[in-house]
């Protein structure tokens, strides 16, 4: 798969945080599926380019990769702003590049709210990790791309720990 070599060689490389979780994220290969044109996600809500949502989407419109990687770079600026005072345990950057996918999808308040949050405040490195797993269901059905997603985002989240 290429979004594993992908990310593996960033990985590899030290990358931040916010570089891994972009390659995770967006391109054609990412984990929300690149889309040029808006269209209305599985809630109602209008959704363009790596999952960006928002009052700046212009229906109709055809976007741009760099549109695109500009978008999502904003929305990951955003995530980071309000995961990492969340955090207040020292944790490496494949952690957080998988903790700020994972609340990219989920959202920052339900990151916020989560059991993942509290483990890796107590310093339960295993069990945060294995919270990403449970995180597969969306209107009470278990779905084969959120567990992809977290299968990735846990491998992410373990890089360095095996």
């Amino acid at each position: 798969m290429a979004l594993k070599n992908k990310v593996k060689a960033l990985l590899a490389g030290g990358a931040s945080a916010i570089v891994i979780a972009a390659a995770m994220l967006g391109g054609h290969d990412g984990l929300e599926g690149r889309r040029y044109e808006p269209y209305r996600d599985v809630a109602g809500v209008l959704t363009v380019c790596d999952g960006h949502t928002g009052k700046d989407i212009v229906s109709g419109k055809h976007y741009t990769d760099a549109e695109c990687d500009a978008l999502l770079n904003q929305d990951l600026a955003r995530v980071k702003a309000q995961v990492d005072p969340l955090i207040k345990v020292s944790i490496p950057e494949s952690e957080r590049a998988a903790f700020y996918s994972f609340a990219y999808n989920v959202g920052t308040g339900a990151f916020a709210r989560s059991t993942l949050l509290k483990k890796l405040n107590a310093g339960d490195q295993a069990g945060t990790c294995n919270e990403l797993k449970r995180w597969t269901y969306a209107g009470g059905k278990q779905w084969k791309g959120l567990v992809t997603r977290r299968e990735i985002e846990y491998e992410v989240c373990t890089w360095g720990k095996k």
